[in-house]
């Protein structure tokens, strides 16, 4: 057997081709030296036409400037990457850097340019005072045009996107694709049938603890039902995706079956890692989303209105999150119906913390962000369905303490107290309580 055989290894391995910089770009380096060699297998003196000829040196001379120009393209873009880690620690959270790694407009600029360079410094060997290849020079043309191309969407996208409202969509959007795809596939794995769902709770519990420490990155949920169903067992996992846990940790409790399953294959089915994913984790796109609204919120920054801004986007995942049933404890079932694997889950009240609370404690004393959480909370009364109103009413009840410990003064308290979606400016309730400043005289 090879040394990557677990599914824990094959989904690290994944995570690393998708967070690195480096292997799309060496991919595009090893195209562009191929397509060069293909270039010039192809070349003939009939094709290009006559007006697409080149001397030897113009044509030197052209692929020349090219292998220069990519390269200091190159550092261009390696300079953008480092401005936007430097704005993204600074302003954002570091944690959204583990999605800007992923994105594929960068990596696909970044291989253009290899790809490019390679191309053109392949065909500079084959130049010769009697012999030039003709349609090498004019594809490296056409691939030079294809990379500014892509350099000024890459600019412009990059341009708007570093925005925080820009970035809380992109993580908002991300969270609520993962959370709802995550949701059709634990209903789809509900047990069927009366019973299905019974999990034993007598006899002896086989533990099998981690060997490795890290953040709990995914589950192979598919492979632990196969795994529990060969061995007529069920499987309860003790810990939440995204939780860190030191090595020697219980993960799983086997209960009941008719033979004892391997725990270095079961601990192949859980993957580890330095830090949590969004891959099945959409509290941690809830968790970015926090963190840039109390970044904004800190005295450095004293950015109320950004995170308003992000508020709105929190609210937009909470209605999603509201309006799913989260019983908090998932029972999976194999083919046969059978139950086979015990998931720990978050509930509504576990997202709405994690989305208030320390929103409310880092801007308690802004009257914007308290209006803005009230009328977010408010709005979440109104569209979900009953079960998820008592949370929601705990929350308001915070906030209202928190209001009046930070406003002393009737008039500002009363004014913190108004529901507003746009934080100040917006459409609320009248005020009362406030002194009315009289207009010019008719």
């Amino acid at each position: 057997m090879g040394v990557m055989t677990s599914w824990a290894d094959r989904f690290r391995l994944r995570q690393y081709v998708k967070a690195s910089l480096w292997i799309v770009p060496m991919i595009g380096l090893v195209l562009g030296a191929l397509l060069a060699e293909a270039a010039l297998a192809v070349d003939s003196a009939d094709w290009p036409p006559s007006g697409w000829h080149y001397s030897a040196t113009t044509a030197s001379g052209v692929l020349t400037a090219i292998v220069g120009a990519m390269v200091a393209l190159l550092g261009f873009v390696v300079t953008i990457g480092v401005l936007v880690v430097q704005q993204a620690t600074g302003t954002l959270s570091p944690r959204y850097m583990r999605l800007w790694y992923r994105d594929r407009l960068q990596k696909a600029v970044l291989a253009t340019f290899t790809g490019t360079f390679a191309f053109a410094f392949s065909l500079l060997r084959s130049i010769e005072s009697a012999s030039v290849p003709d349609l090498g020079v004019t594809l490296a043309g056409v691939a030079v045009a294809v990379s500014l191309v892509l350099l000024l969407i890459y600019l412009n996208r990059f341009t708007h996107s570093l925005r925080p409202v820009a970035v809380a969509e992109l993580v908002a959007r991300m969270g609520e694709t993962v959370f709802t795809g995550g949701a059709a596939a634990i209903r789809g794995a509900a047990p069927r049938g009366a019973g299905a769902g019974a999990v034993p709770s007598d006899g002896s519990v086989l533990q099998i603890r981690t060997v490795r420490g890290g953040a709990i990155q995914a589950f192979d949920v598919p492979g632990l039902i196969a795994e529990a169903a060969r061995h007529e067992c069920v499987f309860v996992v003790t810990r939440l995706i995204g939780d860190f846990v030191p090595p020697g940790t219980v993960l799983v409790e086997v209960r009941g079956g008719t033979s004892r399953p391997d725990p270095k294959r079961v601990n192949g089915f859980i993957a580890l890692g330095a830090e949590r994913t969004i891959e099945q984790d959409p509290a941690f796109a809830l968790r970015v989303l926090v963190d840039i609204a109390i970044r904004a919120l800190s005295p450095a920054v004293n950015d109320p209105t950004t995170a308003v801004q992000v508020i709105n986007y929190i609210e937009w995942f909470l209605h999603t999150v509201g309006t799913t049933r989260l019983p908090g404890r998932y029972v999976l079932a194999d083919r046969g119906g059978d139950a086979r694997l015990v998931l720990p889950g978050r509930d509504w009240d576990n997202y709405l913390e994690l989305a208030v609370c320390e929103i409310r404690d880092y801007g308690g004393s802004s009257v914007q962000i308290c209006r803005r959480l009230r009328a977010m909370l408010e709005g979440l009364l109104d569209a979900l369905p009953p079960p998820q109103h008592p949370a929601v009413r705990t929350q308001l009840l915070l906030l209202q303490e928190a209001v009046e410990r930070e406003f002393t003064d009737p008039a500002r308290r009363s004014l913190a107290e108004q529901a507003d979606h746009q934080g100040i400016g917006g459409q609320h309730p009248p005020v009362t309580g406030i002194r009315t400043i009289p207009g010019p005289p008719a």
